[in-house]
């Protein structure tokens, strides 16, 4: 069973950033895909941004140009760095991955984007 853990979460104000990771239990070579979704307080669930194994990234329009996608092979990681953070950024931050027809979650961390 793999296991993903997030971590990086906290409270930063507006304007400020914040680096998410997310760390496997197995190499994320094996992954098609490792993205970053986010829910807000009575919201659903949506995607934020993907990488693929090859590389490829993609981000919902909100982001772009603000948060960066980036994986680690050695340390099995991929990274979220979110930069010029808004208080609409609020929410649980949860890393998503693919395996397969397989699909694992991690526990979520939380960002709060407040003054």
């Amino acid at each position: 069973q793999v296991q993903l853990v997030e971590s990086g979460g906290g409270l930063v104000q507006p304007g400020g950033s914040l680096r998410l990771s997310c760390a496997a239990s197995e190499s994320i070579f094996s992954f098609n895909t490792v993205a970053w979704y986010r829910q807000a307080p009575g919201k659903q669930r949506d995607l934020v941004a993907i990488i693929t194994s090859g590389d490829s990234t993609n981000y919902v329009d909100s982001v772009k140009g603000r948060f960066t996608i980036s994986r680690d092979n050695a340390k099995n990681t991929v990274y979220l760095q979110m930069n010029s953070l808004k208080p609409e950024d609020t929410a649980v931050y949860y890393c998503n991955a693919l395996q397969g027809w397989r699909i694992y979650w991690g526990q979520g961390t939380q960002v709060t984007v407040s003054s």
